[in-house]
């Protein structure tokens, strides 16, 4: 009996193994699956959405603020407490209450876009000190999406705790108490404030989702994503310190 030969051998086409997530798929897959999440956004990166949700949060957080708190007169008594307070006429103080809450109205929601796109710049340029490597728009990605949900929560326990204490118990600088520097009072020293506000709950929970956001996206390891991450945090403190012994009390 004659043998036959063995017809070839065929192989299916290989399937690609990455992800595919549609926008709403991200923003809810970032709270729950954020390492697939950041995987999809390698090959896809997307930050608009993100970015206008951050930019909504600000808002909704600032009129809340507003509402809750006499702006003008927190204003004022920090006018009154500054060691020029004796040199300034009430016309001046009343110009600068008015220039204060005018200016906090409409910086914080407008600072949203220049954060994100700075914070952006950070992460690219931390990522080649590192010897790695990333696109801005890929950047843009990780910075949104790992700040969306430390954002949220963040809203979220700001706008609970502002209507389950006093309006006259609120410190608009430290709302959130997320932080040991959100539990000292206004005659702490401004330093130590600032010390203890670096070691925040919810801005740690963003860290670990921007290390994780480096590697995925950029495919470094966790030691080059960490080495980011941390090093902006130490130099965030640093500056945050430096301001407060500046021109703190």
């Amino acid at each position: 009996m004659n043998d036959m030969p063995a017809p070839p051998t065929t192989y299916a086409p290989t399937q690609a193994t990455e992800p595919d997530m549609s926008t709403a798929e991200t923003l809810s897959g970032i709270f729950f699956e954020p390492s697939r999440t950041f995987e999809a956004l390698r090959v896809r990166p997307r930050f608009l959405v993100a970015g206008i949700i951050l930019l909504v949060l600000a808002i909704v957080v600032t009129f809340v603020v507003y509402m809750r708190i006499d702006m003008g007169q927190f204003i004022r008594d920090r006018i009154e407490r500054s060691p020029r307070a004796a040199q300034i006429t009430e016309e001046q103080k009343e110009t600068q209450v008015k220039f204060g809450k005018m200016f906090g109205a409409v910086v914080i929601p407008a600072s949203v876009p220049i954060v994100i796109a700075g914070g952006a710049a950070l992460y690219l340029l931390g990522l080649m000190a590192f010897g790695g490597s990333i696109s801005y728009k890929k950047s843009l990605a990780v910075w949104t999406y790992s700040s969306l949900p430390p954002q949220i929560l963040g809203a979220l326990i700001a706008i609970l705790v502002m209507f389950l204490k006093s309006p006259d118990s609120l410190n608009p600088e430290h709302i959130a108490v997320t932080n040991p520097g959100a539990l000292l009072g206004d005659d702490a020293s401004k330093v130590l404030v600032a010390i203890l506000s670096q070691f925040d709950l919810v801005r740690f929970y963003g860290m670990f989702l921007a290390a994780l956001g480096l590697r995925k996206v950029a495919k470094v390891s966790s030691g080059q994503a960490w080495g980011v991450v941390i090093t902006l945090w130490v130099l965030g403190g640093i500056l945050a310190v430096a301001a407060a012994a500046l021109f703190g009390r």
